[in-house]
């Protein structure tokens, strides 16, 4: 999936109040994050999207859009939003792909289950995904690494050339693959 173009989809997505449709013309352009979850009315559901959305002020800043996604619809969306506390922090966009397309194109539905894998993908604004994190069910997922590693990508993008090593912050040295460096770090 590293390096893949998204693929063409049509959803109607709960946003600021309203129902939306987007498309991958919505992505394209910007740096984006498609954070699939398995459903709504759950349980680390809940804990990873309100973790996201209290980053997102930081990710807009950054240029960065957030469209987590489940296989409910926005209708579904909407009531989760209007009854959970955590979940009404969310300004983000909650896209319903109860036809699964979405999730089938990222590769991460279960199989015979028709919910999404938890799963992360950082998609960069030629829509071309940069990074991808796919965990079991009962492991969360932490926003601040999802930020360290929008800030990376948007680093090696900007500064061709140079690479961030493990654990890498911003500000912090970078690394010039040559020669040179061959089995010296």
């Amino acid at each position: 999936m590293i390096n893949t173009q998204i693929k063409p989809f049509n959803a109607s997505a709960f946003k600021s109040g309203e129902f939306v449709e987007i498309s991958e013309k919505d992505v394209l352009g910007k740096w984006s994050i498609f954070f699939f979850y398995p459903a709504d009315f759950t349980f680390v559901c809940p804990t990873e999207l309100g973790d996201v959305a209290d980053h997102y002020a930081e990710l807009q800043s950054r240029g960065v859009e957030v469209f987590s996604v489940s296989t409910d619809t926005h209708f579904t969306h909407k009531a989760w939003h209007d009854s959970s506390e955590t979940i009404g922090k969310i300004n983000y966009y909650m896209v319903g792909d109860q036809s699964g397309k979405i999730t089938n194109n990222f590769g991460v539905m279960r199989e015979g289950q028709g919910l999404a894998d938890r799963a992360t993908f950082l998609i960069d604004p030629e829509g071309t995904i940069q990074a991808m994190e796919i965990t079991a069910e009962g492991i969360g997922r932490d926003a601040e690494d999802l930020l360290r590693k929008v800030k990376a990508a948007q680093y090696v993008a900007a500064h061709p050339g140079e690479v961030c090593p493990a654990k890498w912050k911003e500000g912090e040295a970078t690394l010039a693959p040559s020669l040179d460096l061959v089995g010296k770090i």
